[in-house]
């Protein structure tokens, strides 16, 4: 069996010491990242997605420094999952003692606490970007790759010249061509530092090219420029190691503010979908983890009672694209949330499965097990989940909201009801004392009572009215950032993009239209044969 092979994997942390047994759960997800490593050739591929088809898988994507510190457990697993059951790995109450200020993995709620954040992609892949971070003098002290240039939304349908891929990356490592095959394109970066301004001074000493003209008044101008928006500053069409990338810089701070409170959810949103982490951060996984079961609280908000698993994922990858002016705009491929979902099926699953199984109020109708390989790393598979509609857990959900899209619901509410502003006031007081509790009151019964179609077009109003202001001024400050030549060849690839995924959906319904002619006249032939058999 899968599980019992699983658990006979020896783990060993870095001080040579084996931490204390696990569950099968555990075991999956830990013995995965070891066992991957030493996987034969020919079996990469059963291990990874639909995209990510050749060289070998990633054994794992933690620091040095969260391989040594996370054997501290401070919560205990919760009972043997069953198919359709829950399990909670971490505990009961690790939502309600958040620390963000924590300063090592061992201080984490449990030491497989996060592992679900990390993505099995090809291993050589994997090392590849990490060579290239050191190439930056600046420290680093997290990072995470995102976007089609490491996670393919399509199938690759054609091949190119070596010359053509090199007018792209210039000298791309192996593992890079196999990974983007016919259709080369930018990886894209956050890198996550701890002194914006200090940063800043350091990489444009070393690679003063990557900055526009704005580089010239310090970088104190430039770190108050990153500030603007959504705070993240953007170094479009850079080679770095052969390959070209864009790289975001952004603050610690920023960052674990936006994924516990939903500031802007701006970099929230990146890592609601599946990334790939680099280098990892305690402060950064915590935060994350709230902001991934925010984000299926806020889908399931948005669904019906029953729905897929492809539905849930796309719900989930819609929140961040929803009041982005950019989507509005010829600059993107408007089947973007789809193409995301179907071609990373298997990394949403590795993502948000675990967070399903602790919820409960939402199960999985099919047996569903974390341990169950053939469903876990199966693309094909779209199982089918139910959640309880009652007003009671729905409030809870509600108030388990990141707190300032929380506050920005409650807003709109209380507009709704005709609230008194005095009692309003009152109740936000009372929410902000008794944040721990995070258990929902008659406010919040009220809001989840409202009709399905009503609760979804006002929630999905807040996320656009979160989205929508720094998103509009991270694309405004482009040319400040990049310089006009960087920003228009970014809109014009964009464009391009945008053209390609319309041609696609004429051409999928002008298809589907002719089929519906043929099947109708087959019918009419159908109808009339008997007529002429008589005549």
């Amino acid at each position: 069996m899968a599980s019992a092979r699983i658990w006979a994997t020896p783990i060993v942390n870095a001080r040579g010491v084996a931490p204390r047994a696990l569950s099968p759960q555990a075991s999956y997800f830990t013995g995965r990242l070891y066992a991957y490593q030493r996987l034969p050739a020919f079996r990469y591929m059963r291990y990874s997605s639909s995209s990510d088809s050749s060289g070998k898988s990633d054994a794992s994507s933690t620091s040095s420094r969260s391989s040594s510190s996370s054997a501290t457990t401070t919560s205990k697993p919760g009972k043997r999952e069953t198919a359709k059951g829950k399990y909670n790995l971490y505990g009961d109450n690790w939502e309600d003692t958040a620390d963000f200020a924590i300063k090592s993995f061992s201080d984490l709620p449990h030491e497989m606490f996060g592992h679900n954040q990390h993505m099995l992609i090809n291993y050589d892949l994997k090392e590849a970007m990490r060579i290239m971070l050191r190439q930056f003098n600046a420290p680093i002290v997290y990072c995470f790759a995102y976007g089609s240039g490491v996670f393919p939304q399509e199938e690759a349908v054609r091949s190119i010249s070596e010359a053509d891929f090199r007018s792209v990356h210039p000298k791309p490592p192996k593992a890079l061509v196999e990974s983007q095959k016919g259709a080369p394109k930018m990886i894209d970066f956050i890198f996550g530092v701890s002194h914006t301004q200090h940063w800043h001074s350091v990489n444009m000493k070393q690679h003063r090219s990557h900055y526009s003209g704005v580089a010239s008044l310090g970088s104190g101008f430039v770190s108050r420029v990153q500030d603007w928006g959504a705070g993240v500053y953007f170094h479009p069409y850079v080679e770095v190691n052969g390959m070209l990338i864009k790289y975001g810089v952004t603050s610690i701070d920023n960052l674990v503010t936006d994924l516990s409170t939903w500031d802007s959810l701006y970099l929230a949103g990146r890592l609601q979908k599946p990334v790939k982490i680099l280098r990892d951060h305690p402060q950064v996984r915590l935060a994350n983890q709230h902001n991934l079961i925010a984000a299926l609280r806020t889908a399931l908000l948005l669904l019906p009672p029953d729905f897929t698993e492809a539905q849930l994922y796309s719900a989930i990858s819609g929140i961040s694209y929803l009041g982005d002016p950019r989507m509005s705009l010829p600059t993107e491929n408007r089947s973007k949330v789809d193409n995301i979902v179907s071609n990373n099926m298997v990394h949403f699953r590795r993502l948000y499965a675990p967070l399903i199984k602790t919820l409960p109020n939402v199960t999985f109708l099919d047996n569903c097990r974390l341990d169950d390989e053939n469903w876990v790393l199966n693309p094909k598979a779209n199982s089918r989940l139910q959640q309880d509609m009652d007003p009671s857990p729905r409030g809870n959900m509600v108030r388990r909201l990141p707190t300032t899209f929380r506050s920005k619901l409650y807003f709109q509410y209380q507009k709704k009801l005709s609230l008194p502003k005095e009692d309003f006031s009152k109740m936000m007081k009372a929410s902000s004392d008794d944040e721990g509790k995070r258990q929902g009151g008659e406010f919040e019964k009220r809001i989840a009572e409202d009709d399905p179609a009503a609760l979804t077009k006002t929630v999905r109003q807040v996320i656009k009215q979160t989205v929508n202001w720094p998103s509009t001024v991270q694309s405004l400050k482009g040319p400040v950032m990049s310089g006009w030549k960087r920003t228009f060849r970014y809109l014009g690839e964009k464009y391009a993009k945008y053209k390609k995924g319309t041609d696609a959906q004429a051409a999928a319904k002008k298809t589907a239209q002719s089929q519906e002619g043929s099947k109708e006249s087959e019918k009419t032939k159908t109808s009339e044969a008997p007529q002429e058999k008589k005549e």
